[in-house]
């Protein structure tokens, strides 16, 4: 793909993340679509430090006065769900993270667990309802990702809080940053200092 398609499809997708609140990987193939190149292999496609630019961008011109706001209320949603699961050394990544996330993102966090039914177990036993459903592991092996609705007081709607339940040997893997030097999620410390830098 020449570097003009791909900058068109990485500024198409930042749209469809912002305004419709789809997930990288289909908003970059619906882009893709929506140019007229829906035969586009995926190797093909922006990479997500593309698209995460572009959409960084988007919300400079097209959020800037809403964000910050939604942002912060998405991470409040966070912090009361890793503070409810800090027993699964829960970690937060994705847009709530890397602070690129409106109110029509789902939050993200990683449980890193002994026991993949823990997580099970204790929303049970919190008499929360979840969904459960798989995606693809670290290591190429499917994983549980539970998901719950939560209300958020600062949204006056409810937030989906999607969780992956992972083995706890990958918390090391877990910390690495990313080709730019950026951290790929953070635990329940590096969050609640985000929180307070942007405090006012």
């Amino acid at each position: 793909m020449g570097s003009q398609l791909s900058a068109e499809v990485a500024s198409t997708a930042a749209r469809l993340i912002v305004e419709e609140g789809m997930e990288y990987g289909p908003a970059k193939r619906r882009a893709a679509k929506l140019l007229g190149r829906g035969s586009v292999r995926s190797v093909d496609l922006p990479g997500n430090d593309e698209v995460e630019d572009e959409v960084r961008s988007y919300i400079e011109l097209f959020c800037a006065d809403t964000q910050p706001g939604e942002l912060l209320a998405l991470r409040k949603v966070a912090l009361l769900w890793m503070e409810r699961l800090q027993d699964m050394r829960p970690y937060l990544t994705g847009a709530v993270w890397r602070g690129t996330a409106t109110r029509l993102s789902s939050v993200h966090l990683q449980l890193y667990c002994d026991d993949s039914k823990q997580a099970e177990l204790t929303l049970i036993d919190k008499r929360v309802d979840y969904d459960v459903g798989t995606i693809g592991g670290p290591r190429g092996e499917p994983i549980d990702v539970l998901t719950v609705s939560t209300m958020s007081p600062e949204l006056g709607e409810a937030v989906t809080v999607h969780m992956s339940i992972l083995d706890h040997d990958d918390v090391r893997g877990a910390l690495k940053s990313d080709a730019r030097g950026q951290s790929e999620r953070g635990d329940l410390a590096a969050l609640r200092r985000l929180l307070e830098a942007s405090a006012p």
